[in-house]
């Protein structure tokens, strides 16, 4: 399925309620702490020495310092001063200062003439990183199987340094459920391999801040080694003894650590008693030797136990765990701004354990009781009717044995009115439906009261889907369209009020309406990736792909789209989850996507031979990735390197389920293995070759196959078999003992021994059968005895030819054939066919060429009866037939002549139609190739069509000597079919269809001529030249009077009824010529039907003329319809404007 999710986000800090109310700079305050060191400050020695003290106030405050307890009069040390505007000390080791001379317990004054605040009480060390002590260790001797423990004990660092270890020559040390390092960073051996003594040990510690590592002296092991290590149940290395206790400190991390050793290699696990283990904060490590509790709390304290367990038993630690707490905060004291005459409380409470004590200071001093300004009832102070000049900063120290909290919290008693201190008319935008706050930061003193109003209002916003929080913030928990609009805060107390505007836009949310989905793709195919997006269309916005959560570089073979990612030829390395990121400036939506890729497998690894028999070995193999489609099958492949090296032949197939196999080995072979994994997709590559493994020799099982006995001459015959494979040998030195005799004769076996696989036998009787038998045999001894196979000697040709031969005429091309047998001595062998041998003499057509070429039919098997088909009719021919056995033909039969009937004539060459004028269609064609007898006629039939519509078919019968025909067309545009045979006197021969084409624009431009040289157009032009010169006249003679002409009205005159002019002001001049001028013009093509066809043509009048509206009708003949369209500008006019010009007067007639 989809994942989707959907996240907003703000440049609006949206929980940042605040319970107090910070004091403006500009007002008189006491000094406030902001940044100190930590209170155990470790620094290198190296660098100068910087202690952070900053603070604010009005006035800005002064600084101060102890050390020790004591006074620290910085000015005394020319190394040590004060950072600019700061009271951050640095001390200047570049110089020539040793940072021990200054290590200690600092604390930090910030003061001026309202209090005195104070840092926490800083312990400065500086990073000491002492070398390992010089010794010599002796080589470590243990016994295979038994534990070991390898110590570190670096030299105490400050802080401690981080241990590892390696070789001498800086590989890691590999470390695993057997072999790893202890919390203390000794490495441990749950029991020991021969293997471990091919290195050595050493232990090596890093400084945290110089990251120089310095290196112990190497371990070296000397294993001794025993046939077969005894099992063993488990022993605790680490911790010892069945129970041990453990102290940690509230918000710090628990580590419990259990190290056994034992044989096999125990199994950790850890259990709680009474209570499950906190999953949320817990935390396996060092392969379940150490469990990690973050930040562990007191219901984390208990008993708790680790469990070490292997097939020879298990044993049990248990760890009592008691939770302790540095002081931590429950009510930490805040500032206190009070008005002349108001009561206040400070408030410090703290928890811990054991529980803390509260101790109150005043400006950095103990408090004296009593005191008149205020009360101390233990974690409080009481303030009743306070009055100016009673600021001070106060300082709670809540402390126990495992550390202690300071805080300072002045009191400042000020009068002050109302006032706002955001910028005023802020613009707040907000996603609907989301939760946001709209600021209005106040001070006043006495502190103000704060009302909200939306839009001018009267009503005070506070209660329902509003909130207003004491810092002045007004939260909206769900934001929709109506709560747009301006806001306005106000502050009041009694010296006055002020007042802020906000005003808040709600724009529409980010959604993916359809994005990516989870795909399954075969590599190499193209996957498209969905991210359609709507978003409010005021805010800018960008759509981005993440693969695998970082940002998608987009290559070659991916395409972003508007509304998706499509990528081509997906590879293996595509395959990963995809997010479509929709981001504006105030939110953004995502919606993910896990694209699988499908491959072939990845080749199997780590091949080992097991379970060595005499005729069988387990081949086992670690599968490779299966690339997500499950793999079906293993292919079992092995290679031998005396008959094919390098060849590889398929041993088994396997399911894909397991991996390994019990492969059935044969004798005095040289194996070597490889695996091939296979999935719906194919086979992997093979895997890496195994070792070779070579099997013992024996006898032959089985003998040569496929023995055959055959002559290749009359003398002789050769015995041929095929040879044993590499996995049928069995031992060295393969021969092959062949036996032979004469069937049914008794006479003894003849024998010989080859190394190859055939052997000839020479000077045998003709096709002899004989007795054949092949036999393997190698250094260990010989095969069964093999089966007999009949063979036979070599063929010599027949002695004898079919007699009594007669044919019978079929057709004029076939004829039939019977004989008698030959006899079965005369055959000297195997016969296999009788053969007719034919050849066309002559033809009975005078003076026609013909190929004596021979040919032949065969007759399969001992058959006494056949066809002789595909001759050519009309014609002589000779025939005669022979015996065919392996050898050859035999002798020659007695010669037959036949002479074959007339037949029907091939198909008429060459022939072409092509059109010497408008007016005819000429068919010519040459006499037939194979007239098969004497022509008496040819019979052609032909018709017109134009498209679909076809004229009936005509058909003429023509002179055999005729070779030319012409039609005369009935119009200019039909094409015509011809349908073409030859005929003799036994009937019609093959038919030939050929079709005209038209030459369509030749026709076309010799119908533009003749539409020039017409008698009607050329009186038609004539026409309109006329009254163009009287429209001429008659504005010459208007202009003279200087008078208007009505442009309508003489248009209505001269061209009469207003049905005459079209719609668009152009006028159609056929109105003034006859009905003749509507007829089609001379030369148009009239189809067989009668209808008016027209002419293809990319040529036109409007090509030749400067108007656009000359038409021509349907059947391609030209109208006379020459118009002139209204300007735009006359017919939006004045209709009565003057006509200027002879060449205006035409236009205002258009």
């Amino acid at each position: 399925m989809t994942q989707r999710s959907f996240w907003t986000f703000q440049f609006l800090v949206l929980l940042h309620v605040v319970c107090t109310i910070d004091v403006p700079l500009d007002l008189p305050q006491p000094p406030t702490i902001t940044n100190q060191s930590a209170k155990n400050y470790i620094v290198d020695p190296r660098d100068n020495i910087i202690i952070e003290c900053e603070a604010k106030g009005n006035p800005y405050p002064t600084f101060s310092w102890t050390r020790n307890g004591k006074f620290y009069n910085v000015a005394k040390d020319p190394k040590v001063s004060f950072r600019r505007h700061s009271g951050t000390l640095v001390i200047d080791i570049h110089g020539g200062g040793r940072p021990e001379d200054y290590e200690g317990e600092y604390q930090c004054f910030a003061r001026n003439e309202h209090g005195v605040a104070l840092s926490s009480k800083i312990l400065l060390q500086v990073s000491k990183s002492p070398l390992w002590p010089k010794e010599k260790l002796d080589p470590v001797v243990v016994n295979e199987g038994a534990s070991l423990i390898l110590q570190c004990n670096p030299p105490h660092g400050l802080p401690p340094p981080v241990i590892f270890w390696m070789s001498s020559s800086m590989e890691p040390i590999a470390q695993d459920r057997r072999v790893s390092q202890g919390l203390n960073g000794d490495l441990y051996f749950s029991n020991v391999l021969r293997q471990d003594a091919l290195t050595d040990y050493s232990c090596n510690a890093r400084s945290h801040y110089t990251h120089t590592i310095q290196q112990k002296n190497a371990y070296s092991l000397k294993v001794l080694t025993t046939r077969g290590v005894p099992e063993r149940t488990p022993t605790f290395l680490l911790p010892t003894g069945t129970t041990s206790s453990k102290l940690v400190l509230r918000d710090e991390d628990l580590l419990l650590e259990c190290i056994a050793s034992g044989v096999p290699t125990p199994d950790i696990m850890w259990y709680k008693k009474g209570g499950e283990l906190p999953s949320r904060k817990l935390k396996f490590e060092n392969f379940n030797k150490t469990l990690r509790i973050v930040k562990v709390s007191e219901e984390d304290s208990g008993e708790y136990y680790c469990q070490s367990s292997n097939r020879m038993g298990s044993i049990r630690h248990t760890i009592s765990v008691r939770v302790k707490a540095a002081p931590y905060w429950l009510d930490e004291p805040k500032n206190l701004i009070l008005a002349p005459g108001e009561n206040g409380r400070l408030v410090c409470r703290a928890n811990g354990s054991p529980k803390p004590t509260i101790q109150w200071l005043m400006d950095g001093e103990p408090i004296v009781v009593p005191n008149p300004n205020f009360e101390v009832a233990g974690d409080t102070i009481i303030f009743r009717e306070v009055q100016s000049g009673n600021s001070a900063v106060f300082q709670c120290n809540a402390s126990n044995e495992h550390g202690y909290l300071l805080a300072n919290a002045f009191i400042s008693i000020l009068d002050v009115p109302s006032r706002t201190l955001a910028p005023r008319n802020q613009l707040i935008r907000v996603i609907e439906y989301n939760r946001t706050q709209l600021d209005c930061p106040f001070f006043g003193s006495p502190i103000p009261t704060l009302r909200w109003f939306k839009n001018g209002q009267g009503s005070n916003l506070d209660g329902g889907n509003y909130r207003v929080h004491e810092n002045g913030t007004l939260e909206i928990n769900t934001v929709r369209k109506e709560d747009q609009g301006k806001y306005t805060c106000v502050a009041t107390n009694i010296l006055g009020k002020a007042d802020n505007t906000v005003r808040l836009e709600v724009k529409e949310p980010t959604r993916i309406v359809k994005g990516p989905e989870d795909q399954i793709a075969k590599r190499g195919s193209t996957v498209r990736l969905d991210c359609r997006v709507r978003s409010d269309s005021s805010l800018r916005l960008t759509v981005t792909w993440m693969k695998d959560e970082t940002q998608l570089y987009i290559g070659s073979r991916m395409k972003k789209e508007e509304d998706a990612l499509t990528i081509f030829g997906v590879a293996e390395k595509d395959q990963g989850a995809y997010t479509c990121v929709a981001k504006t400036e105030l939110d953004q939506d995502f919606a993910k996507a896990y694209l699988t890729i499908l491959d072939k497998p990845d080749p199997p690894m780590d091949l080992e031979l097991t379970d060595e028999a005499e005729r069988s070995i387990r081949l086992t193999w670690i599968p490779g990735d299966d690339n997500n489609s499950p793999i079906t099958g293993f292919i079992v492949q092995f290679e031998e390197d005396r008959f094919q090296s390098g060849t590889w032949h398929n041993l088994v197939t396997v399911p894909g389920n397991v991996n390994s196999a019990v492969l059935s080995l044969s004798p005095y072979v040289s194996y070597k293995f490889r695996v091939l994994a296979l999935n719906d997709l194919g086979s992997s590559t093979p895997s890496p070759s195994s070792e070779r493994y070579q099997t013992s020799g024996a006898s032959p099982e089985i003998n040569p196959t496929d023995v055959r006995g055959a002559g290749t001459r009359k003398d002789n015959m050769e015995i041929t078999w095929t040879p044993l494979n590499a996995t049928q040998v069995y031992g060295p030195n393969l021969r092959y003992i062949v036996k032979w005799r004469q069937r049914n004769t008794g006479e003894p076996w003849s024998n010989v021994t080859v190394w190859t696989n055939r052997h000839v036998v020479w000077n045998t009787p003709v096709y002899t059968p004989y007795e054949i038998r092949v036999q393997a045999e190698n250094e260990y001894g010989r095969a069964p005895e093999p089966s007999t196979v009949i063979g036979y000697s070599g063929e010599d040709y027949p002695k004898a030819a079919p007699t009594d031969i007669k044919l019978r005429i079929m057709n004029s091309t076939a004829i039939s054939l019977t004989w008698a047998r030959v006899a079965p001595a005369s055959v000297q062998g195997q016969l296999q066919e009788y053969r007719a041998y034919y050849w066309r003499e002559s033809s009975l057509l005078k003076g026609q060429w013909v190929s004596r070429k021979m040919q032949h039919q065969s007759f399969i098997g001992d058959r006494v009866r056949g066809i002789v088909s595909l001759l050519i009719p009309y014609s002589n021919y000779n025939l005669h037939m022979v015996a065919v056995n392996g050898r050859g033909d035999g002798p020659k039969s007695d010669v037959k002549e036949f002479t074959t009937p007339e037949g029907v004539p091939s198909a008429p060459k060459n022939v072409r139609v092509y059109e010497p004028s408008r007016e005819t269609v000429v068919l010519e064609w040459g006499h037939p190739e194979h007239p098969n007898g004497n022509l008496t006629a040819y019979s052609l039939r032909y018709q017109a069509f134009n498209g679909s519509r076809s004229s009936r078919l005509i058909s003429e019968n023509l002179s055999p000597n005729q070779t030319k025909y012409t039609v005369q067309r009935t119009d200019s545009v039909s094409r015509y079919r011809f349908l073409l045979s030859g005929r003799t006197q036994v009937g019609a021969g093959e038919v030939v269809t050929v079709e005209s084409l038209i030459k369509q624009d030749e026709a076309y431009t010799k119908n533009q001529v003749d539409i020039a040289t017409q008698g009607w157009f050329i009186g038609l032009m004539c026409a309109v030249a006329l009254l163009v010169l009287i429209l001429l006249i008659v504005c010459f003679i208007k202009r003279s009077r200087g008078g208007k002409y009505p442009v309508r009205e003489k248009k209505e005159v001269a061209l009469g009824a207003e049905g005459q002019k079209d719609e668009d002001g152009s006028f159609d001049y056929r109105f003034f010529g006859s009905d003749e001028d509507n007829k089609p013009l001379q030369g148009s093509q009239t189809s067989l039907d009668g209808t008016i066809k027209q002419q293809e043509s990319d040529d036109s009048l409007v090509d030749y003329g400067e108007g656009g509206e000359g038409q021509f009708n349907e059947d391609g003949s030209f109208i006379g319809q020459y118009t002139v369209k209204k300007d735009k500008d006359e017919t939006e006019g004045n209709e009565s404007s003057e006509a200027t010009s002879p060449v205006n007067a035409i236009y205002s007639l258009a």
